[in-house]
């Protein structure tokens, strides 16, 4: 088998400073903590002999690649990015990290959401994608806007009831 992957997509290299500050504690702790501890385990796993039949030994070694390969990731994304800790000039449109309330145009349903970077989405907690469909619809629209975007549950259309810039929930 191949360890060819396809490259990922491209993604948005904006990012909030906390989200920023997120990945580079992530990054911190896993070379500074993490790494050195699951090195420890590995060489002592290493040091009980025979290595083709020892799980501890095998596992260690998985999860070494693990890390290593976030580390990579997270040295090569961090100095990337570009922090966006100021709201736009016109806080009247959706931008990046804007809070948006939205209602449902079918369902009358509201739902809230920020527009962050790729790499601090959270669904649980509303935060989208600036590469999201729903994000890019949303850009440069304003408070009784409507809009349509399509979603993985089919197209939707939206309409924009707030549009704010503060620290949300």
């Amino acid at each position: 088998m191949s360890r060819w992957r396809p490259p990922p997509e491209k993604s948005t290299a904006l990012i909030t400073r906390g989200g920023h500050d997120r990945l580079k504690a992530e990054l911190d702790d896993l070379w500074r903590v993490k790494r050195p501890d699951v090195v420890r385990a590995l060489a002592a796993a290493a040091a009980e002999g025979d290595r083709s039949e020892n799980a501890e030994y095998t596992y260690r070694k998985k999860q070494l690649g693990e890390i290593d390969r976030r580390v990579r990731y997270l040295s090569k994304r961090v100095p990337a990015l570009k922090v966006i800790d100021q709201a736009p000039a016109d806080p009247d449109a959706v931008f990046f990290g804007a809070w948006i309330e939205l209602e449902r145009m079918d369902t009358g349903e509201l739902a809230r959401y920020r527009i962050v970077g790729p790499d601090e989405t959270d669904a649980a907690t509303g935060w989208i994608s600036i590469d999201s469909p729903l994000a890019r619809a949303l850009l440069k629209k304003r408070v009784d806007d409507e809009v349509e975007a399509q979603l993985p549950g089919g197209p939707a259309r939206f309409a924009i009831v707030a549009v704010e810039y503060a620290p949300g929930p």
